[in-house]
């Protein structure tokens, strides 16, 4: 029944979309005639008809480039308003469309009519019944989400005839307010009002969401951002929003719950693609993740980046006149000191050349190299191509991945790490490193560390744009780089063309606002790469620290304390579980204080009276789970997560596989899981780890061998209570 419900919408909203991009397409006609027209008033032969033409050709084109942009998710919100107010639906979408009567379409997003889409909550509703998110891909409508603001609202509209069926987690809400008992109404206004003081909470400083599992802490944090972007759009377009979630998956919910944010002035990344220019999907082992995570690996990569490079010359000699000059390892360590003691390494490209003209100088004493002066000799050096092969050859442009990979010879990483990383902790890293490149194959624990070098390397130069710019002199009032390369260096700066620096500076700031979920997993070098980003930025932050992944979680909190140190804090707690069935969230409860997790327990407020199921002692590990799995799969509409310890992936994935019972017609919503997952036969179940499932949900969750999850990591306890959080419905163990 739900299903046919979801159809059923999904049609009725799919004919509406069809008749907007038809509509689409005849304004874009009328442009292109709006153009013809100004064309040929500039052929009436006087003054007047060339400036109409002038203005009448800016404004089609004008028109037509918003028209071609609006194609992808055009219509993205409706609003059901108050009969007082408004007895028909209101769109919300990129550009603002008129039917051949000139009556509204669609309202441009950014129009104040809009506004309510974006400022209404439960709390306060504005007279909207309901807000119904549209996902589309391109003109095709592939999915509804309804928010229910107004109960009252909607039994009157009810009444009168008006049909407005709650789709998607807003029908949950829907339910609980329906509620004839009076201690469920105070719950549902409860959550309501903490929620809406959360969302509207000042802009400047820090908002701080905590919560138990299931209280809405991202939902909110979500709209948050939407109500800041609406209420303060020249601030935040102008400076940018960064949302930085655990993985795609919480990218795409935001793309659901704000779908007017493919705006430039939003970046919507995960933990692997913080870094500009890099992606990462892949965890390392836990063992391995806590040593890079730990804040002591920003010493490890400021030691990196000062070192020499390996294979780079080691010592420089030449005769001038009377004079054999040597540049050994101990007159090039004093240059090299001198050298990182102005600032970052890349920055001192351009000093390079005179620092060593500086320490060769020193060594001219004869009177015939005297006699000519140091102009003369700097001439002299920079005119030879030994010495300039030497200077580039001994301080070369460095990136953060070419240092990151020289850590994967050991005696490089026991020279940087001595005295900081234990042998074990080295010996871990190594391995972690045995099958990657400078670039491929690196771990989203690694991003942390390029950033780490990236900002002490500072900024390579590269080419120039446009070859007419300055050239960057190296040393001043000398020779530019150009006159520096030769063909073995031409790698640096193809086409011979000047230095520059990139296009995105380490030094820039670009962020107004700053919103991270799932705070308490950010490890203290994560904390470090984010908290970059957002120098100058607000803050919002979301988390609960029962559900961590990180086991040194008071290291963390000083690190982000000092990121955020000087801002305010607004803090906000979510005391109600709407998401879990009472039964599911008391079984999680209970695992959570006997393990002695300092969980924060909200109240969860619905009934299903199922109760979890153990299945405990069997002998056929796949047998149990598969019962358990079909099972499941045959109770629940939505989706099935099958969670197993990280070893056991690929073989429970097998097993899936090879059942009967989970055909490839079975229908579900396999869009709400990350793609990166390998499907099963049955396109609702999917394998996971128990890390894959932070900030997910499904109807019904079976978890594979619970005490191996447990015991895979020093926070195998806090892992194991989120997985057991996850589910709706239904909850299995098979041990």
């Amino acid at each position: 029944m739900a299903d046919q419900l979801v159809d059923r919408e999904v049609a009725s909203e799919q004919a509406f979309v069809d008749r907007v991009y038809q509509q689409l397409e005849r304004a874009g006609v009328a442009a292109q005639q709006l153009a013809k027209e100004g064309h040929s008033r500039g052929r009436l032969g006087h003054e007047g008809g060339l400036v109409e033409r002038d203005a009448m050709v800016f404004q089609a084109a004008k028109r037509i480039a918003q028209l071609d942009a609006a194609h992808e998710g055009l219509v993205f919100g409706r609003l059901d308003m108050t009969a007082a107010v408004d007895p028909l639906p209101r769109y919300v979408g990129r550009i603002g469309l008129r039917d051949d009567n000139h009556d509204s379409l669609i309202i441009d997003w950014r129009a104040p009519a809009a506004a309510v889409f974006y400022q209404a909550t439960a709390a306060e509703p504005h007279e909207v019944i309901r807000r119904r998110v549209l996902r589309c891909t391109g003109p095709r409508v592939v999915g509804v989400e309804d928010e229910l603001l107004d109960a009252e609202a909607l039994t009157d509209a009810e009444a009168a005839g008006r049909e407005l069926p709650i789709v998607g987690e807003g029908a949950l809400m829907a339910q609980l307010s329906r509620a004839r008992d009076r201690s469920m109404h105070s719950i549902v206004a409860t959550i309501q009002a903490e929620q809406d003081k959360a969302i509207r909470a000042p802009s400047k400083g820090v908002v701080s969401i905590s919560g138990g599992p299931g209280t809405g802490k991202t939902v909110v944090a979500l709209h948050r951002a939407a109500y800041l972007l609406y209420n303060e759009r020249r601030r935040y377009e102008s400076g940018g929003v960064l949302i930085v979630g655990p993985s795609g998956v919480f990218m795409r919910y935001i793309e659901r719950v704000l779908p007017s944010l493919g705006e430039t002035a939003v970046a919507l990344r995960s933990l692997g693609e913080v870094v500009d220019g890099f992606r990462a999907t892949r965890h390392d082992e836990p063992a391995v993740a806590d040593v890079k995570g730990s804040e002591r690996m920003a010493e490890v990569m400021r030691r990196a980046a000062r070192q020499q490079a390996p294979g780079s010359p080691t010592e420089y000699r030449v005769f001038f006149r009377d004079d054999r000059i040597h540049l050994d390892r101990g007159a090039l360590g004093r240059v090299r000191r001198h050298l990182m003691s102005q600032g970052r390494r890349n920055k001192q490209l351009p000093r390079v050349s005179a620092a060593l003209l500086d320490a060769m100088w020193r060594q001219v004493r004869g009177e015939r190299g005297r006699e000519h002066g140091r102009e003369k000799f700097d001439d002299e050096m920079l005119s030879r191509n030994d010495f300039l092969d030497f200077a580039l050859g001994w301080w070369p442009p460095l990136d953060a991945p070419t240092v990151l990979s020289w850590l994967r010879d050991p005696e490089f990483l026991a020279r940087v790490a001595e005295g900081v990383l234990s042998t074990e902790e080295q010996r871990l890293l190594l391995k972690s490193w045995s099958g990657t490149t400078a670039t491929v194959n690196l771990s989203i624990e690694d991003m942390p560390l390029l950033d780490e070098l990236r900002y002490a390397l500072g900024d390579v130069p590269h080419k120039a744009d446009d070859e007419r710019d300055d050239p960057v002199s190296l040393i001043e009032g000398a020779v530019d780089i150009q006159e520096l390369m030769t063909a073995s260096d031409r790698e640096y700066a193809p086409s011979g063309r000047a230095w520059s620096a990139p296009t995105h500076s380490i030094e820039d700031d670009p962020f107004a606002h700053v919103l991270i979920d799932e705070a308490q997993d950010l490890t203290p070098m994560q904390w470090r790469m984010v908290g970059r980003r957002g120098r100058t930025a607000s803050w919002t932050i979301v988390g609960d620290p029962a559900q961590s992944s990180w086991p040194a979680p008071e290291e963390a909190a000083a690190v982000r304390a000092a990121v955020l140190e000087g801002k305010q804090i607004h803090e906000f707690h979510l005391s109600t579980n709407y998401r879990n069935s009472a039964e599911i969230y008391d079984f999680a409860a209970a695992y959570a204080g006997r393990v002695g997790l300092n969980a924060d327990l909200p109240e969860a407020v619905r009934r299903t009276g199922a109760e979890p199921t153990v299945i405990t002692g069997s002998a056929d590990l796949e047998a149990a789970t598969r019962e358990a799995v079909v099972g499941t799969a045959g109770r629940v509409n939505g989706t099935v997560g099958v969670v197993v310890p990280a070893a056991r992936r690929s073989e429970v994935n097998a097993w899936l596989a090879s059942w009967p019972e989970l055909a490839d017609d079975a229908r579900g919503a396999r869009a709400a899981i990350d793609s990166s997952v390998p499907p099963s036969g049955d396109d609702r179940v999917v394998v996971l780890t128990g890390l894959d499932t932070k900030g997910l949900e499904f109807d019904g969750i079976v978890v594979v061998s619970p005490d191996e999850i447990e015991a895979e990591s020093a926070t195998g306890r806090a892992t194991l209570y989120v997985v057991l959080t996850r589910a709706t419905q239904l909850l299995t163990t098979v041990s």
